[in-house]
């Protein structure tokens, strides 16, 4: 199983196994990760799932399409490295992402 590991505003760091072909929101909520509401439940309309892609990995998790990106221009702390994480499907090649979570999402 890949590890993701999730970083909260305050630097506490929650490692978790992820089942390959879930997204990077419902292993969080799996995980009870705080910080990832996911309040629409993954269906990319809420934006309460926002994590900002460590750098190393930015290409491998992909851009954000037009629907995603609808919903991160309205987020106030979003950056260049912004995804929802329900619009990120855990693979093999996703073992050892790292992801930091917004202030605002606690």
């Amino acid at each position: 199983m890949p590890k993701i590991t999730y970083i909260e505003h305050n630097g506490t760091q929650h490692e978790v196994d992820a089942e390959v072909g879930v997204s990077v929101m419902q292993a969080a909520i799996d995980n009870l990760v705080p910080g990832i509401d996911a309040d629409c439940g993954g269906e990319c309309s809420c934006a309460t799932c926002h994590v900002m892609v460590k750098e190393d990995w930015v290409a491998k998790t992909g851009s954000p399409e037009e629907g995603e990106e609808s919903m991160l221009d309205l987020n106030p702390e979003r950056q260049g490295n912004s995804r929802l994480s329900c619009q990120i499907t855990v693979t093999e090649e996703l073992d050892g992402l790292i992801v930091d979570l917004p202030e605002f999402q606690f």
